[in-house]
């Protein structure tokens, strides 16, 4: 391989892979290239079959043409015969003879041309109904795309909106709450334990006694007053 044909290769290659990718990017631009191909196509056979059809037509003129004519020779030959006529009337079956040869050749050309006509008209409809089928498929495709794009574009966002750092914030604040609680607790654990705490607790157990025995000596007083009241009566 000659480095001509290396460079050309690559560059075909490069060509190739660039493509492929505005194809991906942009697949209506596929269909489109697709469809206009098949198109052009469909336009160059339906010229072509326009031909068949044409020649077809001129075989039959033809026929139709050399019949006639073959029937007017036969006329001829027989008057030529009864006129007694016989080098006009060879002259005249050598021309029937042509004739009948023409019209053989024609009608098998024919045959032919309505095969090539037929088949040439099957593949124009064949074309057509594959260009209109693209045409569809193009339109179904391109939305499937946009619509997966779109779900693949939510998708992505929905996978960029991490809640990690909202759940861990509120895990901050109850591991705060926590500590908070546990040192309130230690504090009083601690007091409980310490000698003001135990000095505290017995002086609010003497405030209570003495309050009590406070309370006593009312309801004593009260009742020593209303047992004097009574002897006074």
């Amino acid at each position: 391989m000659s480095f001509l044909n290396r460079i050309y290769n690559l560059w075909k290659g490069f060509l190739s892979i660039f493509v492929g990718k505005m194809e991906e990017k942009h697949p209506e631009i596929a269909y489109e290239n697709a469809i206009n191909s098949m198109t052009e196509k469909y336009a160059k056979l339906k010229s072509a079959t326009a031909g068949l059809i044409k020649h077809r037509a001129k075989l039959e003129a033809n026929i139709q043409k050399n019949r006639q004519e073959l029937d007017q020779v036969t006329l001829d030959v027989q008057t030529a015969v009864s006129a007694g006529e016989d080098e006009v009337a060879l002259l005249l079956l050598q021309k029937q003879e042509e004739l009948e040869g023409l019209i053989a050749s024609d009608e098998r050309d024919l045959q032919q041309a309505a095969k090539d006509a037929e088949s040439a008209k099957e593949s124009l409809r064949q074309i057509k109904t594959e260009i209109d089928k693209l045409k569809r498929e193009r339109d179904q495709v391109v939305a499937q795309i946009k619509d997966a794009e779109a779900r693949k574009h939510i998708q992505e966002q929905l996978d960029g909106l991490s809640v990690d750092d909202d759940i861990k914030a509120l895990d901050n604040v109850r591991n705060y709450r926590d500590k908070v609680k546990a040192e309130v607790q230690v504090g009083d654990e601690l007091k409980e334990s310490s000698i003001d705490g135990k000095l505290a607790a017995i002086r609010a157990q003497s405030g209570s006694a003495k309050a009590q025995a406070r309370l006593a000596a009312l309801k004593a007083r009260q009742g020593a007053t209303e047992g004097d009241g009574g002897k006074s009566l």
